[in-house]
């Protein structure tokens, strides 16, 4: 998720934050929807995941 899509310097910390997680709810909704197409379990994103790099996870 590219943050610029959702985010801009006019926003308020408060928008910004309301930005985030209704980007969260519509991406983890997604994965969701896919996960029970296929017959298998959910797992909640995990918001640290967004604070270090994929070669760290």
């Amino acid at each position: 998720m590219n943050a610029s899509a959702i985010l801009n310097d006019e926003m308020t910390l408060e928008e910004k934050l309301a930005a985030i997680d209704l980007a969260m709810k519509e991406v983890q909704a997604t994965a969701d929807a896919e996960a029970r197409s296929r017959g298998v379990a959910t797992a909640p994103i995990d918001p640290a995941d967004l604070t270090m790099c994929e070669g760290c996870q």
